[in-house]
């Protein structure tokens, strides 16, 4: 089947190509670009709000740290099961009803009457955001042709960054005088307006692998594989985290065997077998997101415990990154469809890698302009980064595996989140413990922040190898790269 944009949608059953009604690339664009303004505006105002819910719920620094990485890890287990299910039944589907998960969820956050209630409802907002983020990516592939991809997921990207980058300002604002529930119960509405636009706007559907089976037995292994290595991750060097790793790891071995025989397999390993761009593209987004996620994370905590400052003034300083992002990635996206993705790519890493060296040697008394300066540093690496890589997957493979790659890049990104979010709370229970941080404790996190961001500047340069080590991405001379039949 051809790789050849479309802005018509379509359903395939068999052989037979039937046109859905019209849907223009500027309405797919419009709706996908807003939900994916939501979902990372809820997650960075989350960040800035986690001193606050901390007091109300008296939460430590590790339990604090589960109210980010509940949701990263649900978002993880399902994104590519529900691209693959997108697949079969339709992107605006699984989409839509991704969107509605999303807002309840937010609302009985809102309302949490404790801490083991928020965090269940973390992991039901994490199933809605994955049903958003492997769907968003997958609609715009769809309807885009190669020549304007990149342009499109460019602009999608700066929604992104432009969530992040609203999230901890008004995310600030909302906590400091209407309290943190406010930053959850601000989605509601906002997705409300997206399910409006979705049923106004969106006709017809894509599903070009309508008819195909579902492979419930892999989707079971492959939420075992993330649960089980993710969390074990997350709460090492305890014995249970090495047997659960162990475990996931063992299970991986499993799935990939057992994939590789399946008829219709749930993530198709062929698509990494015979297909070098998108492997080494979305290793390159792994290494990237672990390496990075932590950062804003991290910072709020220095910011407000150490700093002294609110709420809304960590939150204006965290604008700098995001902002650089937003401002930026509609450019490296455009340069993307004329220039070899993996250069400009490589470059972003390389100017993350000497952001992260640079945030390694803050102190307590870092001028603020310095650190905000390393933050526009940093969303400048990643604005490089993150646009052409993704126009590199998703030019990588043909539209039948579309919601399929969307959900893989995605699962990078959370899993790579989550581990970035694993590897700061297990620095964090060495050096600080399961203890609320208070000013007799600034000195072992100032040296947990040093031991973190220069792990993570190092990590960043085996990113840059790998984005690399891709080679020539096919779809940047006109003819996108194929996967085998």
């Amino acid at each position: 089947m051809s790789n050849k944009g479309s802005s018509e949608p379509s359903t395939i059953a068999g052989s037979g190509r039937q046109n859905a009604p019209q849907t223009s690339k500027n309405s797919v664009l419009l709706v996908a670009t807003l939900a994916t303004f939501v979902t990372p505006f809820s997650m960075s105002s989350v960040n800035i709000a986690l001193p606050a819910i901390g007091a109300e719920f008296g939460m430590d620094a590790i339990l604090m740290g589960w109210v980010t990485t509940s949701f990263l890890l649900s978002s993880a287990t399902f994104l590519v099961i529900f691209g693959r299910l997108s697949d079969i039944h339709g992107r605006k589907r699984v989409f839509t009803y991704g969107v509605s998960i999303f807002a309840l969820a937010s609302l009985l956050i809102s309302v949490s009457p404790s801490p083991e209630i928020l965090i269940l409802m973390r992991v039901v907002q994490g199933v809605g955001g994955s049903m958003v983020a492997t769907t968003s990516v997958a609609l715009i592939t769809s309807v885009f042709p190669p020549g304007e991809r990149g342009k499109a997921l460019g602009i999608n990207s700066a929604s992104v960054y432009t969530g992040l980058s609203a999230g901890p300002f008004l995310g600030g604002l909302l906590t400091q005088y209407l309290g943190w529930r406010a930053t959850f119960l601000a989605v509601v509405p906002l997705m409300a307006f997206v399910l409006l636009l979705v049923f106004i706007s969106m006709k017809g559907e894509w599903m070009e692998a309508r008819g195909e089976g579902f492979d419930i037995t892999g989707s079971a292994v492959y939420c075992f594989v993330l649960v089980s290595t993710v969390y074990g991750f997350s709460i090492l060097p305890s014995y249970a985290g090495v047997a659960m790793l162990a475990a996931g790891l063992l299970g991986l071995v499993a799935f990939v065997r057992y994939e590789s025989r399946a008829k219709s397999p749930v993530l198709d390993i062929r698509l990494f077998r015979g297909n070098r761009v998108f492997t080494f593209s979305n290793l390159a987004a792994l290494i990237n997101y672990a390496s990075t996620s932590a950062i804003t994370f991290l910072m709020s905590l220095y910011l407000q415990y150490v700093r002294g400052l609110d709420a809304q003034g960590a939150g204006t300083v965290l604008l700098a990154q995001p902002v650089i992002q937003a401002v930026l990635s509609p450019v490296a996206g455009r340069l993307s469809d004329r220039i070899e993705p993996r250069f400009i790519s490589s470059a972003g890493m390389a100017i993350i890698s000497a952001g992260l060296f640079a945030l390694a040697t803050i102190s307590t008394e870092t001028p603020q302009l310095l650190i905000v300066a390393n933050l526009a540093v940093l969303g400048f690496g990643f604005a490089l980064f993150i646009t052409p890589n993704t126009n590199a997957i998703m030019s990588s493979v043909e539209k039948r595996h579309l919601g399929v790659a969307s959900g893989t890049l995605a699962t990078m990104r959370q899993v790579g989140q989550t581990l970035s979010m694993g590897f700061a709370m297990m620095v964090l229970a060495l050096y600080v413990g399961p203890v609320k941080i208070t000013p007799p404790l600034y000195p072992a996190f100032m040296g947990s922040l040093k031991v973190m961001f220069a792990f993570f500047a190092l990590l960043c340069l085996v990113g840059m190898a790998a984005s690399l080590a891709r080679g020539r991405v096919a779809g940047n001379s006109g003819q996108p790269s194929k996967t085998p039949p």
